[in-house]
C-alpha cells in the first residue's frame, strides 16, 4: 500500500500515512490528463472576440463607380472584405468555448494528477495548518523549511483566515479547499502542499 510522510509545520515527520492504492498508485493516463487540461482551459475563455461583418461597417452604401465600361473590376461597396478599411469576411464572433467534462473523466483525471505528483515525489503532507498569526514572512519561511519550490498549490480541507491571508501575497502560491481543485491546479504547479484532512477527504471521494 502507498504511504506517505506527514510533516507538521517545522518539517518534521510526525507520522505515515496510508494512502489508497486505486488513487495513488495508479498509472497516471496522459489523454485524461489533456482532456481535463482542455476543458478547464475551454472554459475560462470569455469569448467576447468580435469583428464587423459587411452589414455593421460604417459607410459603403453607394457603389463606387456603374458596372461596366470603366475597364476596372465590379465592385458593389467600398466596405468589401477585399478592401482596405472594410469587413472581415468569416471573422469571430461572440461565442460560448465552455463545455462540460463526464464525472468519470473528470474523477480519473484528478486521480491521475495525484498520482502523478506522488509517484514524482512531489506531495507534501502536513499535519495542520495550525498559524498563530496572519503574517507572509512567517508562512514563507515554513515554506522554506518544508523545501518546497516556486510554485506551490496549498490545499486545506476547512476555512483558515490565518493561511489565507499568509499566502495570498506569496508570489506562485495558490491555496484553495479540497473540492475545489482540478486537475489543472495539480498540474500547473510544481508542489503540491495538503494537509492531512483534506488528502483524506480527497482521496474518499476519488476512491
Amino acid at each position: 500500500m502507498a504511504t506517505v510522510d506527514v510533516k507538521n509545520l517545522e518539517g518534521q515527520t510526525v507520522k505515515e500515512l496510508q494512502l489508497a492504492d486505486e488513487v495513488f498508485a495508479v498509472k497516471p493516463n496522459q489523454s485524461l490528463l489533456w482532456e481535463a487540461v482542455k476543458a478547464y482551459l475551454a472554459n475560462q475563455r470569455r469569448g467576447t472576440h468580435s469583428t464587423k461583418s459587411r452589414g455593421e461597417v460604417r459607410g459603403g452604401g453607394k457603389k463606387p463607380w456603374r458596372q461596366k465600361g470603366t475597364g476596372r473590376a465590379r465592385v458593389g461597396s467600398i466596405r468589401s472584405s477585399l478592401w482596405r478599411h472594410g469587413s472581415i469576411a468569416h471573422g469571430p464572433k461572440p461565442r460560448d468555448y465552455s463545455y462540460a467534462l463526464p464525472q468519470k473523466m473528470l474523477r480519473g483525471a484528478l486521480r491521475s494528477a495525484l498520482a502523478a505528483k506522488y509517484q514524482d515525489q512531489k506531495l507534501t503532507v502536513i499535519d495542520q495548518f495550525d498559524l498563530k498569526e496572519s503574517k507572509t514572512k512567517i508562512f514563507a519561511g515554513i515554506l522554506h523549511k518544508l523545501g518546497l519550490g516556486k510554485t506551490v498549490l496549498v490545499v486545506n480541507d476547512q476555512a483558515n483566515r490565518n493561511l489565507e491571508i499568509s499566502s495570498r501575497n506569496i508570489q506562485g502560491c495558490d491555496l484553495m479547499r479540497q473540492h475545489e481543485v482540478h486537475p489543472y491546479h495539480l498540474l500547473s504547479h510544481d508542489r503540491i502542499l495538503i494537509s492531512e484532512g483534506a488528502l483524506t477527504r480527497l482521496q474518499e471521494a476519488l476512491r
